[in-house]
């Protein structure tokens, strides 16, 4: 039923952590396969695919172009993309198995649907709160949710929008921009994502960059130069 697609290029101090939420989950049968779509690793991120029992996919470097490789070997009417650094909350398998009950019982307009999880970061700190609440209020004003908070994708909704799209940056915004709204619902349980970039640049200097670079492709730069900005 679900595919999970994780990209990796050297993710090898988070995949494990990545993994196992999704390990109950093919015990219940929910997950099918795991595909980790690699752009060229040369840490143990490999071995720890093989020993995962997941299936990997070669891909040029780039999460765009990872993201859709792994979407084209996926067998799942579901597809579930998820970043090597973010941890699906304990619940995440009771709530994902109540929306596809009630998407089965007619409870949406229709049946083609997406979700993303809510948005948490792993970190103690005051900055790391009000950053929760930015991404919730974001999230509840524009349905504009990032690939760091999980997407759980209808197959056939993602073929139809045109799926991930080879470009360096905003790939995430990209593709759910083209979902449209009615379509896309907010989960409760959290995707528990690292913090490091935020610690290494500063909580406000890094979101204040995230912004700039969300005005930037909203304003129509190309991605290319948005991510010069971005690093």
């Amino acid at each position: 039923m679900l595919t999970v697609i994780i990209p990796t290029l050297n993710a090898e101090e988070t995949l494990t952590r990545t993994l196992a939420p999704l390990v109950t989950a093919a015990v219940r049968g929910l997950v099918q396969e795991v595909i980790v779509a690699d752009g060229g690793s040369s840490d143990e991120t490999l071995e720890i695919v093989e020993a995962a029992g997941a299936k990997l996919v070669r891909s040029p470097k780039g999460r765009g172009q990872q993201l859709a490789a792994g979407a084209r070997a996926a067998k799942g009417n579901w597809l579930l993309f998820l970043h090597a650094d973010t941890v699906l909350e304990p619940g995440w398998i009771s709530e994902v198995e109540k929306f596809f009950e009630q998407i089965e019982k007619g409870r949406f307009r229709d049946s083609e649907m997406a979700a993303a999880f809510r948005f948490a970061l792993d970190d103690f700190s005051g900055w790391a709160r009000l950053l929760e609440r930015m991404v919730a209020l974001r999230c509840a004003l524009f349905r504009l949710p990032y690939g760091d908070q999980g997407l759980l994708v209808n197959r056939r909704l993602y073929d139809r929008v045109g799926g991930f799209r080879d470009i360096p940056l905003m790939e995430d915004v990209d593709l759910v921009r083209r979902i449209p709204r009615r379509r896309l619902v907010m989960l409760r349980t959290a995707a528990l994502t690292s913090p490091q970039r935020y610690i290494r640049d500063g909580f406000l200097m890094r979101t204040l960059r995230n912004l700039f670079c969300l005005a930037l492709y909203y304003l129509r730069v190309p991605p290319r130069v948005i991510a010069r900005v971005y690093q």
